[in-house]
């Protein structure tokens, strides 16, 4: 049985997110985390998993984006916890550019069920 295509969310111009720098959203009631690195766009949960804060504006670097509060980084590609003092990483979301648009496609599960 095949999964069922992912359904994708208009989140406005891509325009709206400049290189290095993140932007929050919400979409079905889910907290995002919109970040451009290198040209490209992820989407991660906006909750870091050391003190539930918003990393939507923390500092982004070398494809990483640190949360404001405590500075634990994440890789933005996997949302995987690559200091302390978080442990836990955060959850990914498809996300592409099309016809000038941001488009996000939310993962299944809780913002906590990562792998």
């Amino acid at each position: 049985m095949s999964e069922p295509d992912p359904i994708f969310h208009d989140l406005g111009p891509a325009d709206d997110v400049d290189e290095n720098c993140g932007r929050p959203y919400t979409v079905d009631g889910v907290r995002l985390a919109v970040v451009r690195s290198g040209g490209k766009l992820f989407a991660l949960d906006d909750l870091c998993t050391h003190a539930n804060a918003t990393i939507a504006l923390g500092p982004v670097e070398n494809g990483c984006i640190a949360c404001p509060w405590h500075f634990a980084e994440f890789d933005l590609a996997t949302g995987k916890a690559l200091s302390g003092p978080a442990t836990g990483a955060i959850r990914t979301h498809q996300i592409r550019e099309r016809e000038g648009r941001i488009e996000v496609a939310l993962a299944p599960g809780e913002p906590e069920d990562v792998a």
